[in-house]
């Protein structure tokens, strides 16, 4: 398929995966609108990128506030094509120091606004019988990510929940992808050490495989592919051997000696004071 005038909305878009998701779909002639919880990012962005893109604030927590987003969308752009569901935040520390309303935070974000996003889109698109919904997951929603275990666990409920929605809305008309990257260069990982045995990928890398897999209709994505390989034939392990290839691999080093200095910033920025 092409772009050329699709209507796409994408979440946590002013800055990195998202912002790249946003300029790679106008780059191909969609009509993009920018949600972010950081308006005025996302108003300079869509100025950016031009081709009648818009930027809303969004809070993907927000019931209303997301559905304004999308009747905004909607209202500019004409029916919604693709909705790309990106928000997200990650604390990194002991699962038994993070504050609870860190978790709740997290969780809200990442799983219950995807949650949204994706049940907002489909009542859009149901009765067009078409669409795309683009859930981001994380590698980590695959595998367990020690350190950072609220947020592995988000991950993996976005990817139960685009797994199930594929089975459950097979003869709908509307399709859906799951994106897995690796660790992507972006804020959300200052501070974290990069294990040479595992790769970083960039916010446009992660963008060209969001864009390829509504091209081509693909449901499971990993952002690199060779990820996929590797994942899936540790799970063929028993749990010892598959814990002891992760350990080697560098998956415990990511969070669990990631500098809580470096990070303090990116935590305060999402989380505020905790």
């Amino acid at each position: 398929m092409t772009f050329t005038g699709t209507p796409v909305a994408v979440t946590g878009a002013a800055h990195g995966i998202g912002r790249a998701i946003a300029q790679h779909f106008a780059r191909a002639g969609a009509r993009v609108a920018i949600g972010d919880l950081d308006g005025d990012r996302a108003a300079r962005l869509a100025d950016e990128i031009g081709g009648g893109a818009i930027g809303v604030a969004l809070d993907v927590t927000d019931r209303d506030a997301f559905a304004a987003f999308l009747d905004a969308a909607e209202q500019t752009h004409g029916p919604l094509g693709v909705m790309v569901n990106n928000a997200g935040v990650d604390w990194v520390g002991p699962f038994h120091e993070e504050p609870d309303q860190v978790s709740r935070r997290e969780l809200d974000i990442n799983l219950m606004g995807t949650i949204l996003g994706t049940r907002l889109a489909l009542q859009r698109m149901l009765a067009r019988r078409q669409g795309h919904v683009v859930n981001v997951a994380s590698g980590v929603g695959r595998v367990p990510l020690p350190g950072s275990s609220v947020y592995s666990a988000s991950k993996h409920g976005i990817v139960g929940l685009t797994e199930s929605l594929h089975m459950e809305y097979r003869h709908s008309g509307v399709r859906f992808s799951v994106v897995q990257p690796s660790q992507v260069e972006t804020a959300m990982i200052e501070g974290q050490p990069r294990p040479r045995l595992l790769p970083v990928v960039s916010p446009d890398d992660v963008a060209e495989a969001v864009l390829d897999a509504v091209r081509r209709n693909k449901f499971e994505v990993w952002v690199p592919a060779s990820q996929a390989v590797s994942v899936k034939l540790g799970n063929l392990l028993p749990r010892r051997a598959r814990e002891s290839l992760m350990r080697f691999l560098g998956l415990g080093r990511i969070a669990g000696e990631a500098d809580p200095v470096a990070r303090r910033d990116y935590h305060e920025r999402m989380f505020g004071r905790s």
